[in-house]
């Protein structure tokens, strides 16, 4: 909203400052800059709130604002006096304001860093988070404008404001004075604040999205008068899945005398309904959406499910629609899942949901499903219905306008319901927030994720997100840091999600194989070479083996300590007369049951070849409701730490898992005691069943990798205090200041080499300096100063770290050498003004390796290592981790590469100081996680030696801060 001509003109508008948000109880509220234009609003908003809050506000008796309060309130300078309104449906239902005092509590103007801060919320909505929220962001102003502390009056009987100050987790100071309680408090962000804010947020959202899975009426706009179409089609799937609710059907074209359609309520507008109503699925024409939206939004209507097409897909002209679209929702306080959606399903007893067009709805089960493409759910619905796999929660959210996958990992966080989480996803809106919560929802069940969209080079139709610049091969080591299994294909994640739900999580990497095929079975060896496994021989029961013998195979495999999970090979048998025998698939299933059901809790898996009714009977479980539990090991903290804090930035209290039926309520802020697949003794009865021994061993080694992940993650890693001793981050801070100066370009400032080796000391990081060498006596005066033996190198561009065509010169041990190598290089690659020679002195012999560090507008910081050259230039050996990165992060980045044991002593060589290569690591990520302007470093080489290290060579890149999407306070995007 522009403010009026009128406004103060010499502070523009803060537009930026306007933010959609999520409230405590699910709905949404905008937050925006107070104009003179909002005089009315003001008025009418606090006619409507009860004199006991206005007392609570004023210290008296305050019936109604004067015109000269009306005019106080309305009239800022965006600096010193900055008001805030939260509004829904346009109108005010709460109200802050902040104005600068010094410290004898009068006005006053900048350098002064302390506003006193006042907030009023209507009586209506209190106890919606309506005042923490409005907290977040006149905090967020405050600081943007130099302020430091908010001070506040509050009277002792105001309870609840009092709790909003003191939950808000910033530091504080309080006391009574003159009959009220004096609070002070420090608006730089804390752990604490972080970790309350993203609490905060976890709920709001997972709220937000029960409400939208577990309403307690629908209606169906867009139904058609006669059988078939969009609207009718959900109307029967709801009608046929039992829906709970109350269900009603809607159409502007419906007779006047029309009463029911397929015996639910017929109506020919929202309005008409005299019950309230939770959940809208709109199917009309694009151009008659608006229409209904606005309907719906009058009516109270809590969310909506848009299946409508004609949005983003169709266009820039189909953007702006489906942008009104969202604001037009978001001012009634609605969300939407879509548009171009497929539907939601949940499959909960006291629900039943099935407000979609899927033609085969799933059976219940354990599995929450996110799809942004309705073909893909279609096949994935498909599949998972062949295989007797049975859902929790089925969402298909077209465009995702404004529900996305990250709004459905914060409520199967928590959700009793579901054990695995399945996404596809084709972009990801807010990376940095989906990192942040797969490795949080990672920790207690596992999140198995398909990407499409990997090599376009460009944003899905409808998707209006950052393009990331790193390859995709970067972004799924990234995605595996988090816990996230990755996995290429629709068919590879149903493969390991009936795995992860129906089987415990393997111990380790250790496999047992038996069978009637010995061909299966080698092919399962190989298979499970092939992706890491450790697997025994393979145990060939031979194709008389009977039902009987392959239960006592896999209880005896069970049994053995030195096998973590089992798979099991099954051709047809040979019966008694000699012939083939395929249909007693039930008998052979049966027994693998009573094997399973009765020995340790171990995954199994089998591969069948043309056994009828085997994987039928396997799926088939002996309740749709999870066995009981025994705990399982504590989970991970959400971020890494540094050593002694106390409570991790966004972790909030530590996730655990705990037996089947906890009933910590949703919502309730405390940890998720979801029984996980994964804890020891969680088997559910099914077992999975492969039609190929390559896809069943990739799901278990999906499993194995994940249960490795959730065991070190247990204790998170933490970046060493003795670094502090060392890094000099205000000297640092300063600095990067005056190199930027007071107006930064905005395509950033490459540094130069003396300016970069300069930024990297102060945070104990060396580089070997050079001097340069423009002409051989230059370069023998050099030698001199440094010392022989030294290098020659050009330092031109384009030959730049190539020693392959000539450009560097080792070992050179006297002036003969150097000015016999300076002429060589010279007469070779062409004239010294062209190569820029310089002269270094050599360092101790090691591995060439090079550290790199860069920020991506769609993941954000992020640390790599490779060695130098061709393996990590021409084979792309390279590792990535997310910065900040932990002492562990460090350690796994240099084993994880494919040539890592050249720096561990191979073919007999001495093995490097690896211990060293591990704290620069740990240098660099500190540094650009401190400095954000600190946009990209490369060190190369970096010369690892058996003892120490030597960095010969640093670029580094600066330019203003990036924008960071996942600080700051709540808000929801703008796509």
């Amino acid at each position: 909203m522009q403010p009026a001509p009128e406004q103060s003109p010499h502070h523009a508008y803060p537009d930026h400052w306007e933010a959609d948000v999520v409230l405590r109880d699910g709905g949404t509220a905008r937050i925006r800059p107070i104009t003179t234009d909002d005089a009315e609003r003001l008025v009418s908003f606090y006619e409507q709130v009860s004199d006991e809050s206005k007392y609570y506000r004023f210290f008296a008796p305050y019936p109604r604002l004067s015109d000269r309060d009306v005019h106080r309130f309305t009239h800022h300078d965006y600096v010193d006096r900055v008001g805030l309104a939260v509004t829904v449906g346009g109108e005010f239902i709460a109200t802050v304001r902040y104005d600068r005092i010094d410290e004898r509590g009068r006005p006053a103007s900048a350098p002064a860093d302390q506003a006193e801060v006042a907030f009023l919320v209507q009586d209506a909505h209190q106890g919606r988070g309506v005042a923490s929220a409005l907290l977040e962001h006149i905090a967020a102003v405050a600081r943007e404008r130099g302020i430091r502390r908010f001070a506040a009056e509050v009277l002792p009987a105001n309870n609840k404001m009092i709790k909003v100050f003191r939950d808000a987790g910033y530091t504080q100071q309080r006391s009574f004075e003159d009959g009220s309680v004096h609070l002070t408090l420090d608006l730089e962000p804390t752990a604490e604040s972080l970790a309350v804010q993203r609490g905060r947020e976890q709920r709001a959202e997972a709220r937000s999205v029960q409400r939208l899975l577990a309403p307690g009426s629908v209606a169906v706009i867009g139904v058609g008068r006669t059988p078939g179409g969009v609207g009718r089609t959900v109307l029967r799937n709801l009608l046929g899945a039992g829906f709970t609710g109350r269900t009603y059907a809607v159409n502007r074209s419906f007779p006047a005398d029309r009463a029911t359609v397929d015996g639910v309520p017929a109506h020919r507008s929202i309005g008409e309904i005299e019950e309230p109503v939770d959940l809208a699925v709109v199917a009309v024409p694009a151009d008659r959406v608006p229409e209904a939206v606005a309907d719906c939004g009058e009516h109270g209507v809590q969310g909506l499910v848009v299946l409508s097409a004609g949005y983003a897909e169709w266009g820039a002209e189909g953007r702006e629609r489906q942008r009104e679209l969202v604001r037009q929702a978001r001012s009634y306080g609605m969300r939407i899942i879509g548009p171009n959606a497929f539907g939601v399903i949940n499959n909960a007893e006291t629900v039943r949901l099935n407000a979609s067009l899927a033609p085969e709805p799933p059976a219940p089960g354990r599995i929450g499903l996110f799809t942004q493409s309705g073909a893909i759910g279609i096949a994935l619905l498909s599949g998972l219905y062949r295989r007797g796999a049975g859902l929790s929660t089925f969402i298909s959210a077209g465009n995702r306008a404004d529900i996305s996958g990250n709004d459905f990992l914060q409520y199967w966080y928590e959700d009793p319901d579901t054990d695995v989480a399945l996404l596809y996803l084709e972009s990801l809106g807010n990376p940095r927030k989906f990192t942040r919560l797969a490795r949080r929802t990672a920790a207690v069940k596992p999140v198995v994720v398909v990407k499409g969209a990997r090599h376009s080079g460009s944003t899905p139709p409808g998707h209006a997100v950052p393009v990331s610049r790193i390859p995709d091969a970067t972004v799924s080591a990234l995605m595996r840091q988090a816990g996230v299994i990755r996995v290429d294909t629709v068919t590879e994640m149903v493969d390991a999600g009936l795995l992860l739900a129906d089987q415990p999580l393997p111990a380790g990497p250790r496999v047992a194989i038996l069978g009637n095929s010995e061909s299966l079975g080698l092919l399962t060896y190989d298979a499970c070479l092939a992706e890491g496994l450790r697997p025994r021989p393979p145990l060939d029961l031979t194709t008389a083996a009977t039902p009987q013998d392959f239960r006592n195979a896999l209880a005896e495999a069970l049994a053995d300590d030195g096998c973590d999970s089992v798979v099991v090979t099954a051709i047809p048998w040979v019966g008694e007369d000699g012939e083939a025998e395929s249909g007693d698939g039930e008998v052979l299933a049966a027994a693998l049951h009573t094997a399973a059901a009765a020995g340790p809790a171990k995954p199994v898996a089998v591969v069948h070849v043309e056994i009828g009714g085997l994987a039928e009977a396997l799926a088939a479980a002996t309740s749709t409701v999870a066995q009981p539990r025994p705990p399982a090991q504590p989970a991970p903290a959400a971020s890494p730490t540094r050593t002694g804090a106390t409570t991790p930035p966004g972790s909030g209290p530590a996730p655990t898992t705990a037996v089947a039926g906890d009933t910590t309520p949703p919502g309730s802020g405390q940890a998720p005691t979801t029984a996980v697949a994964g804890a020891p003794g969680a088997r559910n009865g099914r077992i999975p069943a492969y039609p190929a021994a390559e896809r069943a061993v990739r799901a278990l080694a999906e499993a194995v990798r994940y249960a490795q992940w959730r065991r070190q993650a247990a204790v998170p890693g933490k970046v060493p205090e003795f670094l502090d001793d060392t890094i000099d981050e205000p000297g640092t801070a300063g600095l990067i200041d005056s190199l930027l100066g007071p107006d930064p370009d905005p395509r950033g400032l490459q540094l130069a080499p003396d300016q970069a080796r300069e930024l990297l000391g102060r945070y104990g990081i060396t580089v070997r300096p050079t001097l340069p060498a423009p002409d051989p006596d230059a370069a023998v005066a050099a030698a001199a100063r440094l010392g022989y033996p030294v290098a020659l190198k050009t330092t031109a561009p384009h030959l730049r770290h190539r020693a392959d065509l000539g450009g560097v010169r080792l070992d050179l041990a006297n002036e003969t050498a150097l000015r016999r190598a300076y002429g060589e290089l010279t007469d070779l690659l062409g004239k010294p003004a062209e190569l820029q020679p310089v002269v270094q002195a050599m360092a101790p012999r090691g591995v060439d390796t090079v550290v790199r560090a860069t920020i991506d507008p769609a993941a954000g910081a992020v640390l790599s290592f490779g060695l130098a050259g061709a393996p990590s230039e021409l084979l792309g050996d390279t590792a990535h981790r997310l910065v900040p990165a932990t002492d562990r992060d460090a350690a796994e980045l240099i084993r994880s590469i494919r040539a890592a044991p050249v720096l561990f002593g191979w073919r007999g060589a001495a093995p490097v100081d690896t211990a060293s290569l591990e704290e620069l690591l740990l240098r660099v990520s500190r540094l650009v996680d401190d400095h954000p302007e600190v946009v990209s470093i490369a060190l190369e080489p970096v010369v690892v030696a058996t003892q120490g290290l030597t960095v010969l060579g640093a670029a580094v890149r600066l330019s203003p801060p990036p924008a960071r999407t996942d600080l700051g306070p709540r808000r929801l995007p703008n796509y």
